[in-house]
């Protein structure tokens, strides 16, 4: 196990919000981003990656330390994106790699697609994009349901709701784990009101994405079979005309299997 490498928390003003972000190591710069998970969820993938790049983490805005000026506000992918390339600026980095997953995943085509250039390769892993499935409508409508669980239950229930919903055979792994209850109904509110929706309705130009980044690789967890974001994963492979990559675990392998999932991650890279 490597030891855990020093990790720079920064902070960055950008119109609407102020993101936290966080930097390891040195070396060619990579980005690993989530939706609706923070930088704590790459925390131990980003350790271990620091031995040879520059390993950037970030909370999204609006969740963990990173805040909106409107609560309101709409997390969109291309909005995302924006933080992301803001904080490549701030790091002086004209490009980078870029591992997205989930609602990250759909962050960093949006990325490729809205700021041309600023990716080298973009590993996509699990995007839940709904639209490319063939019964969309279907998919849609449990969205619908899950947001208006939130909206009468609150933020444990709707959690439960979604992960049956992505094809988890029950809610056994329940909310993400919360400082408090207040803070667990504040993310919720963010992501269930305002991201999800934006997220999985979001279609890529698919011909914007492999033009605008160096390479695209769309990566599906080996334990994912069962999981929507296999089909949505499949989808978009299909669409771009590239083969799916295969990674250690489940949905979040980074976060269950982290040596496993960085040295696969290692090896996608390299083989450029």
């Amino acid at each position: 196990m490597t030891a855990t490498a020093t990790t720079d928390v920064r902070t960055l003003d950008v119109p609407g919000a102020r993101l936290t972000y966080e930097v390891r190591g040195a070396g060619p710069v990579l980005v690993l981003v989530g939706s609706p998970m923070g930088a704590d969820a790459f925390a131990a993938a980003a350790d271990l990656l620091a031995d040879a790049r520059t390993v950037v983490t970030l909370d999204p805005r609006g969740t963990g330390r990173s805040t909106v000026d409107d609560p309101a506000q709409d997390s969109t992918p291309e909005l995302r994106a924006d933080d992301v390339a803001a904080v490549l600026d701030a790091l002086g980095a004209r490009t980078a790699d870029v591992l997205g997953s989930s609602g990250g995943a759909v962050t960093a085509l949006a990325l490729a697609q809205g700021h041309p250039g600023r990716v080298g390769t973009l590993v996509a892993h699990e995007p839940p994009l709904l639209d490319l499935l063939p019964d969309a409508a279907a998919h849609h409508a449990r969205t619908a349901l899950v947001v208006e669980t939130f909206r009468a239950h609150g933020a444990a229930a709707a959690w439960g709701a979604f992960m049956g919903a992505a094809g988890w055979d029950d809610d056994a792994a329940g909310p993400p784990a919360t400082g408090d209850d207040e803070q667990l109904e504040r993310e919720g509110a963010r992501f269930f009101l305002h991201e999800l929706t934006w997220t999985t309705t979001w279609v890529p130009d698919v011909a914007a994405v492999r033009a605008g980044a160096g390479r695209v690789v769309v990566g599906l967890g080996v334990d994912s079979g069962a999981l929507e974001t296999a089909a949505t994963s499949a989808a978009l492979a299909d669409r771009l005309g590239v083969p799916l990559t295969a990674f250690p675990g489940e949905h979040t392998g980074f976060l269950e299997q982290p040596e496993a999932f960085t040295d696969r991650l290692r090896a996608v890279l390299a083989s450029d």
